[in-house]
């Protein structure tokens, strides 16, 4: 079995889908792995590492994924001529962030090719499945990164400091949606020493929420009995609810400081929830980090990979917010691979075994014998 790595080409992208710990444990699967020169630069893993781990180093791209049986990426392959899909032999698994429901062409162009494409970010929310559940692992670093970039860009302290010449008071924040990024965005504002409140439209995000010592806002509603899915991620709300809800967040976000935005509903754009209104009114040197910025943004005046100013106002939308973080996030996430390839590999024999009927490889398949097979893209999930 020959399993690639290669550099990431798709812009912004600084992460590497592999370390030199899992490239040990995927040898004694039964791997031969070849990792593209350069792969790892970006998340501080020089190709000696690689190579002292048992990997091969390939010049090009092309030489390592010309005879890969598996191939392992942070983002999805590229199509096209001299695109990455073309330089796969048929056949090959590949493993990525896939982003089907924004890029449905580079799914089927993996189907053209031939190509068994599996998307992490499908991963069914099982217990089983936790240790490969690349969401969770990647927005925890986000959530964390935007407190620390959020704090970077405001001119004032986040904690109270009591001198002789006088008292400054404590930072607020205020963190929109209370999932996995928003809570660790919550622990990390409390660790500076900030006042933390925070909003979600499920009602069981307020015991999560108070139990890390931050301020539930809520928005009285018979909707938010229904506002999650049954794999725990918010739903889509009414245009009642979301009106309702705009008056809250208005009302509250003229008295912040720093304004954290995570709220995502998977396929779908981000919802809007700071208008450009709101901004307005917010007290000058305020920051707002958007983490949804890549999916439209919550935040009406959002820049996606850029850093503004609206109204006196800061708005941070940097682009790929976990690879600001790229050795953590590259650690966590070649983690989530091996885990999840592990599943594929007959141990004994040391040969690929993809078992169809197992619930975590078909919520994750997209192609598979030249065909789009996922039932959220064929129709089938609806």
């Amino acid at each position: 079995m020959k399993l690639a790595i290669i550099k990431e080409s798709r812009p912004n992208e600084t992460r590497v889908a592999a370390t030199p710990e899992t490239v040990k444990k995927l040898i004694a699967l039964g791997f031969e792995v070849t990792v593209e020169k350069g792969a790892g630069a970006g998340s501080s893993i020089p190709d000696a590492h690689f190579k002292d781990s048992g990997a091969k180093i390939a010049k090009t791209a092309a030489a390592a994924l010309g005879d890969a049986d598996v191939v392992f990426k942070v983002q999805r392959p590229t199509g096209g001529d001299g695109g990455e899909i073309g330089m796969m032999k048929s056949g090959a698994v590949v493993v990525a962030i896939m982003a089907p429901f924004t890029d449905r062409e580079t799914v089927e162009a993996c189907a053209a090719g031939g190509l068994l494409a599996f998307a992490m970010e499908l991963m069914p929310r099982i217990s089983r499945a936790q240790g490969m559940d690349v969401l969770s692992s990647q927005s925890n670093l986000a959530g964390y990164r935007a407190v620390i970039d959020g704090a970077y860009e405001f001119g004032r302290a986040f904690p109270m400091m009591m001198t002789a010449a006088g008292t400054v008071a404590p930072a607020r924040v205020v963190v929109m949606g209370a999932g996995v990024a928003g809570l660790q965005a919550i622990a990390t504002a409390r660790r500076l020493g900030a006042v933390v409140s925070a909003f979600d439209v499920r009602p069981a995000a307020k015991e999560q929420v108070e139990s890390l010592g931050a301020k539930f806002i809520e928005v009285e509603s018979a909707e938010t009995a229904g506002a999650e899915t049954a794999a725990g991620y918010a739903k889509e709300m009414s245009e009642a609810y979301q009106e309702k809800q705009r008056q809250v967040i208005h009302e509250t976000l003229k008295k912040q400081d720093i304004v954290i935005t995570t709220a995502l509903i998977p396929g779908k754009p981000a919802p809007l929830l700071v208008t450009k209104e709101t901004v307005a009114e917010m007290r000058p040197g305020s920051v707002i980090v958007d983490l949804a910025s890549e999916a439209g943004g919550n935040c009406e005046l959002t820049e996606h990979g850029k850093v503004v100013v609206k109204h006196g106002v800061k708005i941070v939308g940097h682009a790929n917010m976990p690879g600001r973080l790229a050795s953590n996030a590259s650690a966590l996430y070649a983690k989530n691979l091996l885990n999840f390839v592990t599943l594929m590999v007959d141990t004994e024999k040391q040969e690929l075994a993809i078992d169809w009927e197992d619930e975590i490889i078909a919520g994750t398949a997209l192609t598979r014998d030249g065909k789009v097979i996922h039932p959220a893209l064929t129709g089938e999930g609806e």
